[in-house]
């Protein structure tokens, strides 16, 4: 009974078989079915090759939401080089309430505004990569992706030692500030808070040496991730007079970074640039220095590098393989049966022609025997 089982069983697994197999003597193998095979094989094969480098690399998914977090406070990062004396120029921090934030994360460090070879080169080279990020928006990604990795973006060292005296100041370092909209500014004199607000002691710095030339060597906002390019980073304005007001007016969206290298809280941003003349007399007034007017988005960036899974990769070569050896053979099967069309209509009207041409020739022979028999 168990024999009779397996038996049953057996067969019954035999007619299932989807694949049936067909004996060697049945099977003819031609040169054409050859060179289709080897073209399949090499497609196959050159189609798996650029899937295994589809599967190896990552992209970067976008996702948006409500920024729910008012209580913690947004880091800004300063780097910026202004072509005036320290003693000369004061930095601060208004927010929206018109409250002062203190500024002691803040350096003033006297430096020359003219810049060595070495980092003029640096320079040229952080604005053409500014520029190609302008107009292709997907390189950023690939910033995403190779954090930690890429040369640091801050201003190189001078790789010399000039005799000339220090004609500007560096202002850098980095401040925290509410999560609300403020203005950050660079302008004459020391910053003293007072009932109303804050002023700057300008009355004893002359006109004649306001110079609010400046290079912003870097401005970010949150945690400062190494190989990441902002908007500013790089910018350079030069005075064409001594009161010369320059304002940024930015827009920070505070961004959630995961990817395979880093973790991290950060903050994109855009930024609208607008620099005038202070003129009183002819109707533009002001105060002359560099004004940076940030304000916070409601939403909230979600960065999420992912990769694709390995069974969807196992899918996509089963795919591969199946579609080409499908297509493959429907393709010679159809150019054969058109070859095999083509010839048969072509050996059918050659036998046509032969055999009309027979039938004419016995015509041909018979009518005369036929014309004598009706004689006789």
């Amino acid at each position: 009974m168990r024999r009779l089982n397996r038996k049953k069983a057996f067969s019954l697994v035999k007619e299932l078989d989807a694949f049936p197999k067909v004996p060697e003597s049945y099977v003819e193998s031609t040169a054409s079915g050859g060179t289709v095979s080897l073209i399949a094989f090499t497609a196959m094969a050159l189609l798996a090759f650029f899937e295994f480098f589809v599967y190896r690399d990552t992209w970067m998914k976008y996702d948006y939401e409500v920024d729910k977090d008012f209580s913690s406070k947004l880091r800004i990062n300063i780097d910026i080089t202004v072509a005036m004396r320290c003693q000369h120029v004061g930095a601060d921090v208004l927010d929206l309430a018109e409250t002062m934030v203190a500024s002691d994360g803040l350096q003033y460090e006297p430096v020359i505004f003219e810049l060595s070879p070495q980092q003029r080169l640096w320079h040229r080279t952080l604005l053409l990569i500014q520029s190609r990020l302008r107009e292709e928006h997907s390189l950023q990604d690939v910033l995403f992706k190779s954090v930690l990795k890429g040369s640091p973006t801050a201003l190189p060292p001078r790789e010399d030692s000039p005799d000339q005296p220090f004609n500007a100041c560096r202002i850098h370092g980095h401040v925290y500030v509410n999560k609300v909209a403020g203005n950050f500014h660079i302008t004459v004199g020391k910053a003293i808070p007072h009932p109303r607000g804050h002023a700057h002691l300008a009355a004893l710095v002359s006109h004649e040496t306001y110079n609010f030339s400046h290079r912003i060597d870097h401005l970010s906002f949150g945690e400062e991730i190494p190989g990441i390019i902002n908007p500013l980073d790089g910018t350079e304005k030069v005075c064409s007079d001594h009161n010369q007001m320059f304002q940024y007016f930015i827009t920070i969206v505070p961004t959630k970074l995961y990817t395979y290298k880093i973790t991290a809280d950060t903050h994109q941003y855009s930024v609208t640039e607008r620099e005038r003349v202070i003129n009183h007399a002819a109707g533009s007034h002001g105060v002359s220095g560099i004004f940076m007017k940030y304000d916070l988005s409601s939403l909230m960036v979600t960065v999420t590098e992912q990769h694709m899974p390995f069974w969807q990769f196992l899918v996509r070569l089963c795919g591969i393989v199946g579609g080409i050896f499908s297509t493959t053979g429907m393709l010679h099967g159809f150019v054969g049966f058109t070859v095999d069309v083509v010839c048969c209509r072509l050996k059918l009207g050659v036998y046509r022609s032969k055999q009309v041409h027979l039938l004419d020739g016995q015509l041909n022979n018979h009518e005369p025997l036929l014309t004598e028999n009706h004689t006789h």
